[in-house]
């Protein structure tokens, strides 16, 4: 099988996070979930009566794009992290009709490209520069801007999958990349009653499950390891401590799998933990962000308080 720089990042990624001693958790980086099967079924997951996060902050977008549009001025280049299909961006397209260029960034070179090109068809006076990469790597942005302003985009609760370690050095680098003029919009679930939380990471028609499980389907399809899928399900927990749903596959039984030369025993019961979500107040993300070097500028929420969305600025 041909070693490519992806293949070998996920390949280390999973010795690293299986590999661990008899007793410690087993975890794989949740950025592999989204290879491009993994992304189809996520944007099928945003659909599902369960998930609220998706249509609650397209409504928040939807009733403030105008004024996210007035903020970023005339001639800004908009950068997306972990752009996906793009939905919610088009809302900000089509209210900022001044936009110099849009730069999406994915991990999933196919879902991102597509995306584009749908992007170019629609928006045929709008620059769209795909970038692909892990947005917690540098970021290279390509030749688009002619110092123009830039607005940094980061919705869809994506900051909920980080730990508070990687919000400072995602955010911080951010702040960096957008420069002193620049902007940047953030989107986060709020803390809420566990009875609306957990549905959402556990629906009743099993997409989010398949949606976990495909990353050992990814494993095996890109680096060759012999997981065997029937053995394994797919459960939600939350963890209290760290306010958060965890998305875990629990292993059924006792197996053994390989992956090239090494082998990874798993007991009956024992879990890889997969994807995190946190939930925020709004203190608690202002915390953050300041701890990172950006401002609130402005925060905006639906009428249930169920997400949040801030506009962000360089201290």
């Amino acid at each position: 099988m041909t070693e490519t720089p992806t293949r070998g990042a996920f390949l280390r990624d999973v010795l690293a996070g299986l590999s661990v001693p008899e007793g410690e958790q087993k975890t794989l980086p949740c950025r592999w979930l989204y290879d491009e099967q993994g992304s189809a079924l996520f944007e099928a997951i945003t659909q599902l009566p369960e998930y609220y996060l998706t249509r609650t902050e397209t409504q928040i977008l939807t009733d403030i794009a105008s004024t996210l549009a007035k903020h970023m001025g005339e001639g800004v280049v908009l950068i997306e992290y972990g752009a996906g299909a793009s939905v919610k961006t088009r809302l900000l397209l089509d209210a900022a009709h001044t936009l110099r260029a849009y730069v999406p960034i994915d991990v999933s070179e196919a879902f991102l490209l597509q995306t584009a090109e749908r992007l170019r068809s629609d928006y045929p006076d709008l620059r769209v520069s795909p970038v692909v990469g892990d947005f917690l790597s540098d970021i290279s942005l390509p030749d688009v801007e002619d110092g123009a302003r830039r607005c940094g985009f980061f919705p869809g609760s994506t900051i909920g999958n980080l730990s508070d370690e990687e919000i400072a050095r995602f955010l911080t680098s951010a702040a960096g990349l957008v420069g002193r003029d620049g902007l940047f919009i953030l989107g986060y679930d709020r803390v809420k009653p566990l009875s609306q939380l957990l549905p959402a990471y556990d629906d009743a028609a099993g997409v989010t499950a398949e949606f976990n499980l495909n990353l050992l389907a990814h494993a095996n399809r890109e680096i060759g390891s012999d997981f065997d899928l029937s053995a394994f399900r797919h459960e939600a927990r939350w963890n209290e401590v760290d306010s958060r749903v965890e998305m875990h596959l629990v292993s059924t039984r006792a197996q053994t799998v390989t992956i090239g030369s090494t082998r990874i025993r798993f007991s009956p019961d024992e879990t890889i933990h997969t994807e995190n979500s946190r939930k925020f107040s709004d203190r608690r993300m202002a915390e953050l962000c300041q701890a990172a070097g950006f401002r609130v500028v402005e925060r905006f929420s639906d009428t249930d308080n169920l997400f949040s969305v801030v506009l962000l600025a360089p201290e």
